[in-house]
């Protein structure tokens, strides 16, 4: 029987609030650079505070990537919270706009939706504040099980694992993916993420996780190796796919019959790397939905990967199923 969704992706509901600064402004306001910050409400409001001009529009790692995979034509659905506020209101209708399913309950009280803080230096390096309002509050109640049950892959963002509840949420979510034979997949986020929760993530991927996504320092920290090309083997071993993204060099994929290379894409005008891995996962998603090998899922994961560094945000601002198409 064929599923209703080829991917359900649950993460962090969030608005991300982009703007350009150097790298001064980084150090004063003593900001680890390309790093994932969680803040409080009244942090996040002095960083704003300090900033210039800004723009906002949806986020979140996971949604990202399944904003991407609807763009390419895949069947997507979302599961993650956000408040009944103006930018909760705002995540909704760009999720649905595109074209994936979107039914998770909202809060009508409580914290207010997340926003995160993108700050761009000229290197196109993004690093971020985020506030999580909204997201904290996602549960167990939140995972219905027939959406995951009809999802022939389920898509978890590393950012997740940090409130404890998302957590519970995060491993009903895998309990029932796997209980109806479908896979699951995770990124892990952000390197100072595989930092916090070290010693779950090595169990979590040996255990649970049929297809990672991570980038070079990402999985370096895992397997605790300086050469990524161990940790390349080492990842070979744990999970049935794994995808290693390299920056322009590209990225490493593996299964259980081969580790590969597949060359990175040359950008002529780097603008804004923020939602690179997000958007290298939903080319490689979609490709892999579509019975690709996983060279060819690398291949399509860098091509996509390469249009949205090219402008501001995170999420594709243009038709990725025709951008595909002019590469053959």
């Amino acid at each position: 029987m064929t599923n209703k969704y080829d991917v359900l992706g649950i993460g962090n509901a969030i608005v991300d609030v982009l703007t350009h600064v150097d790298d001064d402004f980084l150090n004063n306001q003593k900001l680890d650079k390309g790093g994932m910050m969680l803040v409080s409400a009244a942090e996040a409001a002095k960083v704003y505070e300090s900033l210039g001009q800004c723009i906002e529009c949806s986020g979140g790692s996971a949604a990202n990537t399944i904003a991407g995979l609807a763009s390419m034509g895949s069947k997507t659905s979302f599961i993650g919270k956000v408040n009944e506020d103006q930018l909760g209101r705002v995540f909704q209708h760009d999720i649905r706009a595109l074209g994936a399913n979107f039914d998770t309950a909202v809060l009508n009280d409580g914290p207010p939706t997340a926003h995160c803080l993108v700050l761009v230096t000229p290197d196109a390096e993004r690093t971020m504040c985020t506030y999580l309002g909204a997201c904290v509050e996602l549960t167990e109640n939140d995972i219905d099980h027939a959406t995951v049950a009809n999802s022939n892959i389920t898509y978890l963002e590393g950012y997740l694992w940090d409130p404890d509840e998302a957590k519970n949420a995060f491993r009903k979510a895998i309990k029932i993916a796997h209980e109806e034979g479908n896979k699951v997949a995770l990124s892990l986020s952000d390197s100072f993420c595989v930092d916090r929760h070290h010693q779950e993530f090595v169990e979590l991927v040996k255990n649970d996780v049929d297809i990672l996504f991570a980038n070079e320092d990402e999985i370096k920290m895992l397997y605790e190796t300086d050469d990524v090309n161990a940790a390349a083997r080492q990842l070979q071993e744990d999970c049935d796919i794994g995808a290693i993204t390299c920056g322009a060099k590209g990225c490493i994929v593996t299964n259980i019959d081969e580790i590969g290379h597949e060359q990175g894409r040359k950008v002529g005008h780097l603008v804004d790397t923020t939602g690179a891995g997000d958007l290298f996962a939903a080319g490689f998603l979609h490709a892999l939905s579509n019975g690709r090998s996983i060279g060819e899922c690398g291949a399509l994961g860098n091509l996509v990967a390469s249009e949205v560094v090219t402008h501001m945000g995170a999420r594709p601002d243009i038709d990725l199923k025709k951008f595909i198409a002019e590469f053959g």
